[in-house]
C-alpha cells in the first residue's frame, strides 16, 4: 500500500546549514519511483523553499500550516491579515526587535533584522552542532536572502507568518499577551532554546493543513506517516499514522515518536525509508 510521507525541512530533510544530504534526496526519489506520495510540512514559506536545493516532490505545506500546495496547486492559503501584519510589525519595532515577514513572494526584514540578525542566526546554527565558521557562513546566506524593507513597505498583505528574534523570552510571552488572537511559538538552537518567536493566525497547524490536503487527495489518515525534528512538529504526529523522530531531534519529539532514526547529516531520512521499506 502505497503511503503519504510529510517531511519537515529544516533537521529533517536539510541540516542545520541548509544543505540537503545526498542519501536523502535518493530516499525521497527512490520513496516516490515506488508509488509513494512525498510533500514537506514546514514553518518556511514557499519563497524560501524555492531556494533550497530540495529533491522533487509532490508539493508542499509551509508557513506551518498557512500554505497548501499539490502538484503545483494552491490547496489552501491563509496568511495574517492586512490589519495584524501592521500590528505585529510595529509591536516589533517598538520593542526594538529584528523580524522578517515570511511571504510566498519573498522574506522580508526591517532595520533590527540586519542589525540583529547576523549574530542570533550564528547561535542557531552552533546550537545546532556547526562549527564557528561554517555557522558564520550559513548565517551570511540566510540574511542574504532576505529584502530589506522600510517604513511602510513593510505593511504588506501576504505574510504567513511574521518571524522576530527574542531579546530576551520575555518578549514571547508579551506577544501571547498582546496578540491573543494569533499563534504564537518560539524556535531556536540547541535543546530548542528560544532565539526567535513567531506570530501566525489562529488555526493554522501542520496538522490542520495535513487533514486539509488529506481530504483534497480523499486519502486515509492510516496512510500517513511524518518526520520531525522538533516541538513544532508534535501537531504532525497528532495527525499522521506512524511518526518518525530525527536522531538531532528535541526530548519531546522524540518522546512522541513510534520510531527514532539517526541524525539528519549520518543518512537518518534514509535509514528510516529504509526501515520502513518506503523505497520499493
Amino acid at each position: 500500500m502505497s503511503k503519504i510521507i510529510f517531511l519537515d525541512v529544516d533537521g529533517t530533510l536539510i541540516d542545520y546549514e541548509a544543505k540537503c544530504p545526498a542519501s536523502a534526496k535518493e530516499a525521497v526519489d527512490k520513496a516516490r519511483a515506488a508509488g509513494n506520495k512525498v510533500y514537506i510540512c514546514t514553518g518556511c514559506s514557499k519563497a524560501e523553499i524555492l531556494q533550497r536545493d530540495l529533491p522533487e516532490l509532490d508539493g508542499m505545506i509551509g508557513g506551518n500550516g498557512a500554505y497548501v500546495e499539490d502538484e503545483g496547486k494552491v490547496v489552501m492559503h491563509q496568511g495574517l491579515s492586512a490589519e495584524d501584519t501592521r500590528k505585529i510589525v510595529d509591536w516589533c519595532n517598538e520593542h526594538h526587535l529584528g523580524f522578517y515577514l515570511e511571504s510566498n513572494e519573498g522574506m522580508f526584514c526591517n532595520d533590527y533584522m540586519i542589525e540583529q540578525g547576523p549574530e542570533v542566526m550564528v547561535k542557531y546554527a552552533q546550537g545546532k552542532g556547526a562549527s564557528l565558521e561554517d555557522a558564520s557562513a550559513s548565517s551570511q546566506m540566510f540574511l542574504s536572502q532576505m529584502i530589506h524593507l522600510k517604513g511602510d513597505d513593510l505593511y504588506r498583505d501576504d505574510v504567513n507568518k511574521i518571524s522576530f528574534i527574542l531579546s530576551s523570552y520575555q518578549d514571547h510571552l508579551d506577544s501571547k499577551k498582546d496578540f491573543p488572537e494569533l499563534v504564537a511559538n518560539t524556535w531556536g538552537g540547541k535543546g530548542e532554546h528560544a532565539l526567535y518567536g513567531d506570530l501566525g493566525p489562529t488555526g493554522i497547524t501542520k496538522k490542520h493543513a495535513i487533514d486539509v490536503l488529506l481530504k483534497h487527495l480523499n486519502a486515509d489518515q492510516k496512510d500517513t506517516i511524518s518526520f520531525g525534528d522538533a516541538k513544532i512538529d508534535l501537531s504532525m504526529f497528532e495527525l499522521c499514522n506512524y511518526n518518525v523522530a530525527m536522531g538531532n531531534g528535541g526530548k519531546e519529539i522524540k518522546e512522541a515518536a513510534d520510531y527514532i532514526t539517526a541524525d539528519v547529516n549520518d543518512d537518518g531520512l534514509y535509514k528510516a525509508f529504509e526501515h520502513l521499506h518506503l523505497m520499493g
